[in-house]
């Protein structure tokens, strides 16, 4: 037998009906032995989330207003989940000692109020599945800087769950190096999920929500678009990248590192395989494929031309130079002999556009140098592609048959993206041209 750490999202546990569905997955399969839940989510598209409301709470708190009406809320929240579960489970000390704490602990910032969704939720999850229960906060501990204290976090794994064979562990929060409750800034439960897959050795992480993994385009952009069945952290890394909604960065780098697969999920469809994303070496053979088509708009193209700037030592350090002074990072750099274009997001720039023009000319003496607003980005990635000829072709092509214009083309060492600069208004006719040619409808 092996371990499976499951994680389950906000709609996965927004009522009983939802959470009896998780019942019957953790039940399916022994090994699903350790469970990493969410707080309840919205059950309608009016509804709201428990953290949200735990949020007010704290708002209202540190404003020194009363909060009892929103607090009554949660609590009837909860007391309806525990009743229509039938479950033998008291949740009235726990949530008056949660509604004391809001108040005590204003000062100290939201984190205590806005963890404590799921320290309850763990609490009716564990009485329902028959598990051990564990505060997150002995498990998961944080550095005075705020990140991850890894050596400490996992040797509390790996001493707190000796001999416990099947727990539940809250999402969402540790505690800080002053004992203090403390969530993470992003990624929330999928992180922990992570975090207890490595600690406990797992040989699959799972994360439960409420798709069947991972798409191969914005569902928003192409109709019924395809799931991706597997992909490699570095492919997920690229579509993250370029925003696609999947997986945070942080959320994912714990089991990468230890190379544990993650399997994404449907609560709502559990006999769907999903997606599965798992290290370079252990993707199967998908020469010729694309995985994925993801992008974003809303970038500015710095272009820059000069004489002989390739004979010229020292050119982009000093272009890059400028971009540094104004602390303004830059996405990608494609360049030729004469010329280099630096794309930088519009949120980086913040209004210091202007003066980095001007900057440029003075530091770097180009022949000319102008920016290209309202830019967009488009992604298409796949380990399969590598040195598999026409691909260029068929996204290029696509383009051209719809009457878009490339203004840039950059693609890395790797050969796992080719990314395209096109105007903004082309972007979503451009995502659905590439995704028909390459993937099909």
């Amino acid at each position: 037998m092996g371990i499976k750490v499951c994680k389950f999202g906000g709609t996965s546990l927004a009522d009983a009906n939802q959470i009896l569905k998780v019942k019957s997955i953790i039940d399916a399969d022994a090994d699903r032995k350790f469970v990493v839940p969410s707080a309840p989510g919205k059950r309608h598209s009016e509804d709201q989330k428990v953290t949200d409301l735990l949020y007010l709470c704290h708002e209202h708190a540190k404003q020194g207003l009363p909060f009892e009406e929103v607090f009554k809320l949660i609590r009837t929240r909860f007391e309806t989940i525990i009743k229509d579960l039938q479950i033998d489970l008291n949740l009235t000390d726990a949530l008056d000692q949660v509604q004391v704490g809001i108040a005590k602990y204003a000062d100290r910032g939201p984190d205590y109020a806005a963890s404590r969704g799921e320290f309850l939720n763990g609490q009716v999850i564990a009485s329902l599945l028959g598990y051990s229960f564990i505060d997150a906060a002995d498990l998961i501990h944080f550095k005075d800087n705020g990140r991850l204290n890894a050596d400490k976090t996992y040797a509390a794994i790996a001493a707190k769950l000796e001999g416990i064979e099947k727990a539940v562990i809250p999402g969402f929060y540790g505690s800080d190096h002053e004992g203090f409750v403390k969530t993470f800034s992003r990624g929330g439960s999928d992180v922990t999920g992570a975090i207890i897959a490595r600690g406990v050795k797992a040989d699959v992480y799972e994360n439960w929500t409420d798709v069947s993994g991972i798409l191969a385009a914005d569902p928003r952009i192409v109709e019924h678009p395809k799931t991706i069945e597997s992909l490699t952290y570095k492919e997920l890394r690229e579509l993250s990248y370029m925003g696609a909604s999947v997986l945070h960065d942080e959320a994912v780098f714990p089991v990468r590192e230890a190379g544990i697969p993650v399997n994404i999920r449907n609560t709502n469809r559990p006999d769907d395989s999903g997606t599965l994303i798992v290290a370079t070496e252990k993707a199967p053979n998908t020469v010729g494929s694309v995985t994925g088509i993801a992008g974003r708009k809303d970038f500015t193209i710095i272009a820059i031309e000069k004489a002989m700037m390739n004979a010229e030592i020292g050119f982009g350090r000093k272009v890059l130079g400028v971009l540094e002074r104004h602390g303004v990072s830059f996405e990608h750099m494609p360049s030729s002999i004469d010329t280099m274009s630096i794309v930088v997001s519009d949120a980086s720039l913040d209004g210091k556009l202007e003066q980095i023009l001007e900057d440029i000319e003075t530091d770097c003496d180009p022949d000319t140098v102008e920016a290209l607003p309202n830019m967009a980005l488009i992604a298409t990635v796949g380990r399969g592609m590598s040195h598999t000829p026409g691909m260029a072709s068929r996204i290029f092509g696509s383009l051209a048959e719809n009457k878009i214009n490339i203004r840039m083309i950059d693609q890395g060492s790797s050969e796992l993206n080719i990314i395209v600069g096109i105007e903004a208004s082309d972007f979503e006719s451009a995502v659905k041209a590439i995704y028909s040619r390459v993937i099909g409808v």
